[in-house]
């Protein structure tokens, strides 16, 4: 089916295709008719489906219709976004489809300076993309004018709702008129969370494309079983492998994420980091830089890596195996995007085995065991950075490796350090598939 039996603008079609796209997806296929219909929806699709372009086209559809014809002030459409990141790349498409229409569209999001937000949100920009926290501020201080809003997007609406997100989007949605047409997306969607659309939908249609809890039918998942101390030099091992050439590692902290990057960097693997501790603009230069092909490995922490829509991603790294299945899910969707292939590899040491079985019956089949090839699993772990500054500063000063006593009879600690990365073993290039 092509784009233009969808009944969309011939303004937006032609945006679509100088985009690059000819057919739509699934999700699209099914959402854009029931949208352009004035229902509510819930549409869950996987990610990399095509989930933005399935709430934008008919939206900005139905505002080219009327925003010529009416002169009222104020913003017409809201999406809600989980982090800075996704609220970005969401402006970026709205602005690529609407660059024939006469629609002004503007960001509001934390991080960054708020002068500019707030002259938009006064000026009635007509498509507002905003992280709740901010949003709820300006709110607050009376900068926004949502009397004649007609359309309300939740976009990653299961993240919105799991970050806690929720008490915030309620005080948002009550400053909305009654009269508007709601529309709800997301990857994975509990039955508890789902309820709580009601909330905010009047009888939503709802559009599920695949199983809910069912990963990228393109991604090939493997799971390696490794000693927590024997994870950087596996990593390092794998990336020896040429074929892992835009690659997406999670870390479940922030000062992990950083570590993994140092340690990258130190063997000449260019790396780039994303978490919440990062500014704006280095949040934004990691993703430029990793989409650019700049850097070759982007090491992320979940709720940064939601803005994450990258096409190519060969790899996603499970460094750190996620806690809950859904983040699973979320996190390899990164790769194996709009029906291209990818790899998804998890690390798994023994405290991960319950986190482990508990996913496999969370998407219902076993994933697969691998081994890396030449790598050498018996090797004794690396030492750790503060091991090693230690003996060097003992070396420096002829000092013994023995604890000094310290005053009171006590031992003097060194810092608690985080450990290296060394690789081990002979490296034979490594095929994941």
């Amino acid at each position: 089916m092509p784009f233009r039996a969808l009944g969309l603008d011939s303004k937006i079609l032609r945006a679509v295709q100088e985009a690059g796209y000819t057919e739509p997806t699934p999700i699209q296929a099914a959402a854009i008719p029931q949208v352009l219909s004035g229902h509510d929806l819930i549409g869950i699709a996987q990610t990399g489906t095509g989930k933005t372009a399935a709430f934008t086209l008919p939206m900005l559809n139905r505002l080219s219709a009327v925003v010529g014809d009416d002169n009222r002030r104020g913003t017409r459409a809201l999406v809600l976004a989980p982090t800075r990141e996704l609220a970005v790349q969401i402006a970026e498409d709205v602005r690529a489809y609407a660059r024939y229409l006469p629609l002004s569209v503007a960001t509001v999001f934390g991080g960054v300076g708020e002068r500019q937000q707030i002259d938009a949100l006064r000026a009635g920009t007509h498509l507002i993309i905003a992280c709740p926290g901010r949003l709820l501020d300006l709110m607050g201080r009376r900068c926004a004018d949502f009397s004649a809003l007609q359309y309300l997007v939740l976009d990653e609406a299961d993240r919105m709702l799991d970050m806690g997100f929720l008490p915030s989007i309620r005080q948002i949605v009550r400053s909305l008129p009654q009269k508007r047409q709601t529309l709800l997306f997301c990857a994975t969607l509990s039955k508890e969370i789902e309820a709580l659309t009601h909330e905010f939908q009047r009888a939503p249609k709802l559009v599920q494309i695949g199983r809910r809890a069912n990963p990228a039918e393109t991604v090939t998942q493997l799971v390696y079983e490794v000693p927590k101390p024997l994870k950087p030099a596996l990593l390092l091992h794998l990336l020896r492998d040429p074929g892992m050439n835009m690659v997406l590692v999670f870390s479940r902290m922030k000062h992990g994420a950083d570590r993994i990057a140092r340690q990258l960097e130190q063997k000449g693997i260019r790396t780039a980091t994303l978490h919440s501790n990062r500014s704006q603009n280095q949040r934004l230069k990691a993703l430029r830089d990793f989409k650019s092909g700049d850097v070759r490995v982007l090491v992320a922490t979940d709720i940064a890596a939601r803005g994450i829509d990258v096409d190519g991603i060969s790899h996603v790294v499970n460094y750190d195996f996620p806690m809950h299945a859904e983040d699973y899910v979320h996190r390899i969707g990164r790769t194996g995007r709009a029906h291209a292939v990818g790899d998804a590899i998890s690390f798994v040491t023994p405290e991960d085995q319950s986190e482990l079985r508990a996913l496999e019956r969370f998407i219902g089949r076993g994933i697969v065991r691998r081994k890396a090839e030449g790598f050498d699993y018996a090797a004794s772990a690396p030492p750790s950075d503060a091991a090693a500054q230690q003996r060097h500063h003992q070396s420096a000063h002829g000092s013994s490796s023995h604890p000094r006593s310290a005053p009171g009879g006590g031992l003097r600690h060194g810092s608690r350090g985080q450990s290296g990365a060394r690789a081990h073993g002979n490296h034979r290039r490594f095929h994941p598939r």
